[in-house]
């Protein structure tokens, strides 16, 4: 079952995508792991949790980088922009979601497909 473009998804699978996308913001990669396999039959909340999880995979793989260059003092700076860059494109995403709406995170990697 696929959700036709133009036509909005269900109030509860707009409730799970919204929520994959919030709890990002809180837990990282977990929240939106669990609601992906909880959910991911439903098509949108599929589609949705998959790209809150690709991005705050992405964003776990950046603070990696960042406790490498620590040492380098730049990595104080990388913690602090991956955390507001977390924080603003989790709350874009999660507007989007709230909308019925799909939300692409402009610089994510597809890890999950």
């Amino acid at each position: 079952m696929s959700i036709e473009p133009g036509t909005k998804p269900p109030s509860e699978s707009i409730t799970m995508a919204l929520l994959a996308h919030l709890l990002g913001i809180f837990t990282s990669f977990v929240g939106p792991l669990v609601i992906w396999l909880v959910k991911k039959e439903d098509p949108f909340v599929n589609d949705q949790a998959k790209e809150a999880l690709n991005f705050q995979i992405t964003i776990c793989i950046g603070y990696a980088i960042g406790t490498i260059l620590v040492c380098f003092v730049i990595g104080y700076f990388i913690w602090l922009g991956l955390w507001v860059v977390s924080i603003i494109f989790g709350v874009m995403g999660t507007i989007a979601a709230s909308k019925g709406e799909r939300y692409r995170y402009p610089w994510s990697l597809r890890l999950i497909q």
